[in-house]
């Protein structure tokens, strides 16, 4: 994952969705206490803003500088840069002050299968508070318009996956292949995400600027190959119904929720 945004940070700022507030609310029920939530591979920190309306203090950590330049600033979330050399007991030292079982929820939205996961799973262990503790993952892959527009978008991504890292495969799935060691609160478990739905209002700049951000884009670009052709953006653009429409969109979504 590092450096795999920094190109586009900018427009991942602008263009990727906020999450709805009641998938907040439905975490934040389900812990006990209300102190420290970490929000992992933050980005720009759209996850963890939200969440300072249900804990004391949340500490926001992203493997690209690039991000966390664009971050939303808040004055309970602190953000820290944890370039890939860092080592498992540091990271505890920066997240939870040196202590062990004192992080009560951890989220991780659309970055997950970013992860060394078993590195990661093996902090979260570490980190979050026993009993009471939750840990959630979270992503979105398709985007959903309209009958015209989705085979467009749909012929998109298929294009794309040449470009993509093999980890988006547990995007592609929905999760329901993603490792996802905890036990079940009821909500979904391991194989078995609970599917959500994000709500959105985009303009057609919006949508080129959502485009732009992925992954497969800047990477296939690299490689002398344009995804976003010109050709490509007017096909956008005539099943959008015109450059100046702001339309309601949805992207289909799901999460893993568990415990220890």
């Amino acid at each position: 994952m590092a450096g795999l945004y920094d190109k586009q940070a900018e427009e991942y700022a602008e263009a990727r969705p906020t999450y709805p507030k009641e998938w907040y609310s439905m975490l934040a029920g389900l812990t006990p206490q209300h102190s420290l939530a970490w929000d992992v591979g933050t980005g720009n920190g759209q996850a963890a803003q939200d969440l300072t309306e249900h804990y004391e203090q949340v500490v926001a950590s992203d493997i690209s500088e690039s991000q966390l330049k664009h971050a939303f600033q808040h004055p309970r979330v602190r953000y820290i840069h944890t370039p890939m050399s860092i080592s498992d007991d540091e990271m505890v030292n920066l997240i939870g002050g040196g202590h062990e079982n004192t992080v009560d929820l951890v989220t991780v939205a659309t970055a997950v299968h970013w992860f060394d996961l078993p590195k990661f799973y093996s902090l979260v262990r570490r980190l979050l508070r026993k009993p009471g503790g939750i840990i959630a993952v979270w992503g979105y892959y398709k985007l959903l318009v309209s009958p015209d527009f989705d085979p467009v978008y749909n012929h998109f991504l298929e294009k794309s996956i040449p470009f993509q890292k093999p980890n988006v495969i547990y995007a592609r799935e929905n999760y329901r292949t993603l490792p996802f060691p905890f036990e079940s609160v009821g909500l979904s478990h391991e194989g078995e995400p609970m599917t959500l739905e994000i709500p959105d209002e985009m303009s057609f700049q919006g949508l080129v600027s959502m485009l732009k951000s992925h992954s497969a884009v800047t990477i296939a670009k690299d490689q002398g190959v344009d995804l976003l052709s010109e050709e490509v953006i007017k096909e956008f653009q005539r099943v959008w119904g015109g450059h100046d429409l702001v339309r309601s969109v949805k992207y289909d979504a799901f999460m893993l929720v568990g415990k220890l």
